[in-house]
């Protein structure tokens, strides 16, 4: 491994608050496919992150289902996971993805350099959970469920004020429409990754300008996490404007 490389890796350790014993695995973590594609290796998919992701998404849900299961005893079932779901889905593994700022560490092919792929979220979202795959294989159940329970914590203890809504779509229509003669209306923005594994972009709108957006793995999902996000938005604006 290069110097300077190695010397990035380190400082990422530093903000991970996890130094890696082997550091090939972390940069394996954030070797997107683009690259490796583009090394004339015999087998590609062994020099990208996609194996890790797998892996690192399987980590992330035991972890985080142990941590609500043991903190939340009178949670029933149905709860639970939507506070799981609303934590490890791609919106907010990305924004861990970009508090650790793991952008700047991705080894991207030039055509997703081009297309401004440190910023995707998609992207984002895989990297972190391979990220915590590679935690894991350098360091065991014990070392991923630190840095997972550290990176997560603020959105866990959080989460049951937010998840507890059924149909965010529903509750921003009503709130919506108690002041004004309209409706929220919802635009596919986009849609990217593998058929298994395809993140849906979906913008919410109001008299034409938008509101917010959102992500998930179906359009209804997205739907409804960009209504989700419209809600604070929404309320802001107009809490802003009936004050003036």
């Amino acid at each position: 491994m290069l110097g300077q490389r190695q010397q990035e890796l380190e400082r990422l350790c530093e903000r991970l608050g996890y130094k890696f014993n082997d550091l090939s695995l972390l940069d394996l973590a954030l070797s997107h496919s683009s690259w490796s594609n583009e090394q004339a290796l015999p087998h590609p998919f062994l020099a990208c992150n996609e194996r890790l992701e797998f892996l690192g998404d399987a980590v992330l849900e035991l972890v985080i289902s142990h941590y609500l299961y043991t903190n939340f005893p009178d949670a029933p079932e149905g709860e639970l996971s939507r506070i799981r779901s609303n934590l490890v889905n791609a919106h907010s593994l990305s924004q861990c993805a970009g508090y650790l700022q793991l952008g700047s560490y991705l080894l991207l092919g030039r055509g997703e350099e081009l297309q401004d792929g440190r910023g995707k979220v998609s992207i984002l979202a895989d990297a972190l959970e391979a990220l915590m795959a590679a935690i894991f294989l350098d360091g065991g159940m014990e070392a991923a469920t630190k840095v997972i329970n550290r990176l997560f914590a603020r959105k866990v203890e959080s989460s049951p004020q937010h998840v507890g809504h059924k149909d965010h779509k529903s509750i921003l229509q009503e709130r919506v429409q108690a002041i004004m003669p309209s409706h929220p209306q919802y635009k596919l923005l986009s849609s990217s990754g593998p058929d298994h594994h395809k993140i849906f972009q979906v913008a919410v709108m109001l008299q034409g300008k938008t509101l917010a957006t959102g992500i998930g793995h179906s359009k209804k999902q997205a739907e409804q996490d960009a209504a989700h996000q419209a809600l604070g938005a929404f309320d802001t604006t107009h809490h802003e404007s009936a004050d003036k």
